[in-house]
């Protein structure tokens, strides 16, 4: 007797927030600090974080503006109260393949994980569902997924 379950997803890899304050607490450079913690708390790609500039942010609404996101969409995203104080070191400056690696050499030598960054966009939308409970429509939001399938996997 067979099922069909249609299209399987794999559940992504994730990491807990201790393990990424581990990370952060390992990491030397207050850019790359930061951008650990946007892709994390705030659920951002690579390529968002290392496009996100001082312009961006707008304390007053407690908002990041991410502008020309995947599929060509801007989003506002409400700023997580951890990276606040971070935010002084915008831009970020430097590239996506040296964020790509200094997250997986960290991870490597801190936690003994191969994870590589979009892991910490998972890990954050798992912390923000799981821990925070937040609503998966919020969580949506947040990621700029156009169909709330794409966020259910978490």
């Amino acid at each position: 007797m067979s099922q069909n379950w249609g299209k399987m997803r794999k559940l992504p890899k994730t990491i807990t927030e201790k393990e990424l304050l581990k990370v952060v607490k390992a990491t030397k450079s207050k850019k790359y600090k930061l951008a650990f913690m946007l892709g994390f708390y705030q659920c951002l790609r690579v390529s968002e974080v290392v496009k996100l500039l001082p312009e961006h942010v707008d304390k007053e609404r407690g908002y990041l503006h991410l502008l020309q996101a995947k599929g060509a969409k801007d989003r506002d995203v409400p700023i997580a109260p951890p990276v606040l104080k971070g935010l002084k070191h915008l831009p970020i400056s430097c590239s996506v393949r040296t964020l790509q690696r200094q997250i997986k050499e960290l991870a490597k030598k801190v936690l003994g994980k191969d994870i590589h960054f979009h892991t910490l966009r998972h890990s954050g939308a798992t912390f923000c569902l799981n821990i925070l409970k937040l609503d998966i429509r919020h969580v949506q939001f947040m990621l700029g997924h156009s169909r709330i399938t794409t966020t259910e996997i978490y």
